[in-house]
């Protein structure tokens, strides 16, 4: 895996016991002979990180041993065994079956700031890229001149000084315009790594910016959850503090008939101001939650407004995928390996500079002493040939040069090998989650239910006179207690399988090659404009 050089060896060996009979020709063949002689081996990016068969918290973790032994052999596994034909879109927040959401998720992709940015970069790379292949091509560059210069006199031409030694002869005029034109041979490939290079770091910005979609998707589903949630819990503040207030007046009519203490009344009171005041924080959280809904819009948050509902989306079924799958979908992990086959690109340049550079070149013009006869053909000049360059004291920098390359496709390489396993304990995290997470709802779910026959019958005691108000109080408390609950363990569901769908979700394909073009030229043949190529508005030059 290391890039090694192949110095020229005989060539110039050979060129040396040559006669100096033709010692020009000879010396040209002599240097081709040597420069063939150095190569560059190619250096190959590591192999992607292989991953597990299956997911480890796809499986039952409460079946039988021997069905969970199955299921590490890839045939029993719950994940594998969901249905087929439900395969995670692109618009994976579709699943919710939530109009607002989905209104909301449109909006996203155009307003938020964060992706500005992204796409801000993606142009970038793209420019860094036009620019590398541009180095390739030939350059040409034209020149117009006009000048008037004297030259001092060297006196009668034999040795010595005469009178007018020092003496500034006549001045002259000249005036020249020539054009120029020079080609680096990419003999090392030196330019053709750095354009690689740049193609991948083109590829990779194209899925940071993927990856910030799905992060701002997710981010904004989940700030659309929470905010559901505080509506929720508002509604449930709202009939609790309606309650409450049924139960004070109860309890105040029977101090007033004398079958009640003072202190019933007073812990109806308490109760009753508890939970406004609850209702009132609940208030600010709805509040705030909307403000960051608008940000994320790229919204004032004066300009925004969200009509409240007090109903939570339904719960998606989760559709079936294998690690292997999730690789190809990631796009933090494309983008992870595209920086590597980068760094290792550059490597290859960061070794081409050990070699000879090789540029061939052309100028042409005229040069005369006035303008008037500037195009006449005794006023032709013209040269043409090519020149080699070879740096052999540099203070070290081209080493330094490679070992700073090979140390960057190093430090690629761990932080793409460390994103797979993250996307991997990612996925394992939100599986386990939400599994548990249903678990504990349907035990919450119960559980309510048995408080609020709990609080039912309590009730009729206190009516009937046989138990005091502090049942009464206990039991509405775990009523309350119990819908709050519910309610967060929704909002929890709800948040990790959005993540889970946005671990998972979409089809991340290699950007088009009408995106790799450059920015200013129209795209060929059928391929999509430029703006097209992210699936999102992209900024175009003013």
């Amino acid at each position: 895996m290391n890039h090694r050089l192949r110095p020229p060896p005989s060539p110039f060996f050979a060129c040396a016991a040559t006669p100096k009979r033709g010692l020009v020709g000879l010396t040209v063949v002599c240097t081709l002979l040597a420069l063939s002689a150095c190569s560059v081996t190619q250096v190959t990016p590591p192999a992607p990180l292989q991953a597990p068969a299956h997911f480890k918290e796809a499986q039952a973790q409460d079946a039988p041993p021997q069905e969970r032994s199955g299921a590490a052999a890839g045939d029993a596994s719950l994940w594998q065994r969901a249905p087929a034909t439900a395969p995670v879109p692109d618009a994976w927040w579709q699943l919710f079956a939530d109009p607002t959401l989905d209104a909301l998720e449109a909006q996203v992709l155009v307003g938020n700031t964060t992706l500005q940015s992204a796409v801000a970069a993606v142009a970038n790379a793209r420019a860094v890229l036009a620019a590398s292949r541009s180095a390739m091509a030939p350059s040409l560059s034209t020149d117009f001149g006009a000048s008037r210069s004297a030259s001092p006199t060297t006196g009668n031409g034999t040795g010595n000084l005469g009178a007018s030694a020092g003496s500034v002869g006549n001045p002259a005029n000249s005036v020249s315009l020539t054009a120029s034109a020079s080609w680096e041979l990419d003999l090392w490939g030196r330019l053709e790594q750095s354009s690689r290079g740049a193609a991948a770091q083109l590829q990779a910005s194209a899925d940071d910016l993927a990856a910030a979609r799905l992060s701002v998707q997710a981010l904004l589903a989940q700030s659309y959850f929470s905010l559901r949630t505080a509506e929720a819990q508002l509604a449930l503040l709202e009939r609790t503090v309606q309650s409450y207030e049924r139960a004070l007046a109860l309890t105040q009519a029977r101090y007033a008939q004398g079958v009640a203490a003072r202190t019933d009344v007073l812990q109806a009171q308490t109760q009753l101001q508890s939970a406004q005041a609850q209702r009132a924080d609940m208030v600010a959280q709805r509040a705030q939650l909307e403000h960051a809904l608008a940000v994320l819009l790229g919204q004032a948050p004066a300009a925004f407004e969200l009509a409240a509902t007090a109903t939570l989306p339904a719960v998606p079924a989760l559709p079936p995928l294998l690690p292997a799958t999730l690789l190809q979908r990631r796009p933090d992990i494309a983008a992870a390996q595209q920086r590597v086959a980068a760094a290792y690109a550059q490597i290859g340049a960061a070794d081409a500079a050990f070699f000879p550079a090789l540029t061939l070149s052309a100028d042409a013009g005229f040069r005369r002493s006035t303008l008037a006869n500037l195009l006449s053909a005794p006023a032709r000049l013209w040269s043409l040939g090519p020149s080699i360059s070879q740096a052999w004291l540099d203070g070290g920098q081209r080493k330094l040069a490679s070992a700073q390359a090979r140390a960057t496709a190093e430090q690629a390489t761990a932080t793409y090998r460390q994103t797979v396993l993250t996307a991997l304990q990612e996925v394992e995290d939100n599986l386990v989650l939400a599994r548990q997470l249903q678990q504990e709802l349907a035990l919450q779910q119960e559980a309510l239910a048995a408080a609020r026959k709990t609080l039912a019958i309590t009730l009729a005691q206190y009516r009937a006179g046989t138990v005091g108000y502090l049942n009464v109080v206990t039991a509405q408390t775990s009523v309350f207690t119990s819908e709050t609950t519910v309610l967060g363990v929704q909002n929890r569901q709800l948040a990790a399988v959005s993540q889970l769908l946005k671990n998972i979700a979409g089809r991340w394909q290699p950007v088009p090659r009408a995106c790799l073009q450059d920015p200013d030229l129209p795209p060929r043949g059928s391929e999509p404009p430029i703006n097209d190529c992210m699936q999102m508005p992209v900024a175009t030059k003013q």
